[in-house]
């Protein structure tokens, strides 16, 4: 039997009992009636039967009258923040695999190069194909944001870079008139005009009469198997030159040369040899490392 059956039998059996029989009582308050008892009895049950629910309840809870709901918190969305570039690295890249490059060096004027006001100079980057197209004259280099220094607006490629090959992109750009600090930005664009592979260049510009070298002019001479090289180096001023040689096999130059001294504007040649019976095509260049920070000109040559 239920709790809530026994306890509506109890009521039933009381009210029977004190309908039977109405015994005085020893109190001096009025008697009760059955219809007093009946209630306290009914408001017994009532009482019971609220604590029998809240115990039963799986889900019931107490929360203080005074508490709320915790309020629900919102983030906020955190955009990324971009790396700074340095040393002429790629500062972004296309997202198609098709079209894709990685940076290799800077040729010619590394980051942070001083020039004079108004000065001429040709900005060489190292570029490798790391995408799954190949790039054709089709594809142009393109000025895209900053300081464009009298730079092209658009330069197509002059030859095919297949994937896996790097080439030498070169622009040729004017410093500003006034000293400061300056950044151009430049893109590759393919075919069908969408533009990947951001990359730049990063000069000082100083005040006039900075010694600098001007030009080279190189030369080839002797056969496949002792090729002799020549650089015949201008300047501008009276200075100090260095130079190390940078040959097309990836070969790393280690010797140390004496400083070219210039007492005054002028040209100096300087010689180096390349003993090779390898087949191929084959090339030479000179890389001014004072005062330019500048690869300059291209010897060709090749055994058969």
């Amino acid at each position: 039997m239920s709790i809530l059956s026994r306890l509506i039998s109890i009521i039933l059996f009381l009210a029977l009992a004190l309908s039977a029989c109405n015994l005085p009582s020893s109190s001096t308050q009025e008697p009760e009636g059955p219809g007093a008892v009946l209630t306290a009895a009914a408001q017994t049950v009532e009482a019971n039967l609220t604590q029998l629910a809240v115990q039963s309840s799986p889900t019931a809870s107490i929360l203080p009258t005074n508490t709320t709901a915790p309020a629900t918190a919102t983030l906020a969305a955190v955009s990324p923040v971009a790396a700074s570039p340095t040393g002429g690295a790629l500062v972004a890249t296309a997202t198609s695999d098709c079209d894709n490059a990685d940076f290799v060096t800077d040729v010619t004027i590394p980051d942070g190069t001083v020039l004079d006001p108004g000065e001429s100079f040709t900005k060489t980057w190292r570029l490798k194909n790391a995408g799954t197209c190949s790039w054709t004259p089709s594809y142009a280099v393109v000025f895209s944001n900053g300081d464009s220094m009298s730079g092209p607006a658009t330069q197509a490629l002059t030859t095919n870079v297949n994937p896996g090959q790097t080439v030498d992109i070169s622009v040729n750009l004017k410093a500003p008139s006034t000293p400061g600090n300056y950044t151009g930005y430049w893109k590759l664009r393919n075919a069908a005009g969408v533009t990947f592979a951001t990359f730049y260049v990063d000069i000082k510009v100083g005040g006039s009469g900075a010694f600098a070298v001007t030009g080279v002019n190189l030369s080839v001479s002797g056969a496949c198997g002792n090729f002799q090289i020549k650089a015949d180096i201008t300047t501008d001023s009276a200075g100090t030159v260095t130079y190390t040689w940078v040959r097309s096999d990836g070969a790393t130059d280690t010797n140390t040369y004496p400083d070219l001294v210039f007492d005054a504007a002028g040209t100096k040649s300087v010689t180096t040899s390349w003993s090779t019976t390898a087949s191929g095509n084959k090339w030479m260049d000179i890389y001014i490392d004072k005062p330019n920070h500048q690869q300059f000109g291209r010897a060709n040559f090749s055994c058969p």
